[in-house]
């Protein structure tokens, strides 16, 4: 090797601009990331944004576009019983309670008389996850039959939702409330045992209740006219809207039939504008009431009797 030859060594300033390029360009790669995840970060945020825009958009559309259904065959939220057909789920109707003894020793059982004007007007405001509109259902159910049968009453019943917050989220009571109106619009002669088998055979405050598929059952248990028409009316949920508006009209009051009373609980029974406040399980009591209530009512419709005027003489 000759004396002038040296050895490829980078010189110092070789060196540092070698370093400076590589900073830049690892520099410039890195910004072209940055720059990349910006992007892709803001175009998943406009998809979702997007996305959820699309699905408000939707779910209010759905609910301005859905009307407003109102059942059928009501009266002041209310289905008039005029007549009992048979109960299903159960062989027979409670028992009736046993008639009191008079003084002569003739059995007697006090039936409200139908005045020359109007009957006893029974309202009967019912609850179907309420353990009380059961018990009140039960111990009087073959009393209401005989007398609508006898022509001396109309029963009236208002399904309300005041247990909607007590079925784990389910909302039954509104829902069953809806499914009433259902059977009331579509086939309003097994309204009565519909209403009925939800009483007599009722889910447990504080449980799921009866899913609507399991209410659609119920009701064609008991032989709706149009099952088909019952059925989607139940499990689309036609009348749910109407049973909270119903449940907010009995609260605010004047109950039907009353010039002052509101809905405070479920049941809450109403006889010519009169509160039932005796016990619920005992249909004598009841019957008394109604009794009493129909003899008010006979005094107040009474004709006065003329009485005889003196005529002067000629």
């Amino acid at each position: 090797m000759s004396s002038d030859e040296t050895p490829n060594v980078p010189t110092p300033r070789n060196s540092r601009e070698a370093v400076r390029e590589k900073a830049q360009k690892v520099h410039a790669q890195q910004s072209r990331a940055r720059l990349m995840r910006r992007i892709i970060i803001g175009a998943v945020a406009v998809v979702a944004v997007g996305a959820i825009g699309t699905a408000v958009t939707l779910a209010v559309s759905s609910q301005v576009s859905k009307p407003r259904l109102t059942p059928t065959g009501m009266q002041s939220d209310g289905v008039v019983v005029t007549d009992i057909t048979a109960v299903a789920g159960s062989d027979e109707l409670p028992a009736t309670p046993a008639p009191e003894t008079s003084e002569a020793g003739t059995p007697t059982e006090p039936t409200p008389e139908p005045t020359a004007s109007e009957k006893v007007d029974i309202h009967v405001y019912v609850d179907y996850l309420s353990p009380d509109a059961g018990k009140f259902e039960r111990a009087n159910a073959r009393q209401f039959a005989g007398w609508i049968n006898e022509g001396a009453v109309t029963v009236s019943y208002h399904p309300v939702a005041l247990l909607t917050a007590s079925s784990n989220g389910t909302k039954y009571s509104l829902r069953s409330a809806a499914a009433a109106a259902c059977v009331a619009t579509h086939s309003p002669a097994q309204f009565y045992a519909f209403n009925h088998d939800l009483l007599d055979d009722q889910p447990e405050v504080g449980s799921d209740g009866f899913s609507d598929e399991e209410l659609a059952n119920l009701a064609g248990a008991v032989g709706v006219d149009n099952p088909k028409a019952v059925r989607s009316c139940i499990e689309d949920g036609d009348f749910v809207g109407w049973a909270k508006d119903a449940t907010t009209r009995a609260l605010d009051g004047p109950l039907a039939g009353s010039k002052d009373l509101v809905l405070t609980a479920a049941p809450m029974v109403v006889a010519n504008g009169e509160a039932y406040v005796g016990a619920l399980d005992d249909p004598a009591e009841f019957s008394q009431f109604v009794l009493s209530v129909a003899s008010d009512a006979s005094r107040e419709t009474q004709s006065p009797t003329p009485t005889a005027s003196s005529t002067p003489a000629p």
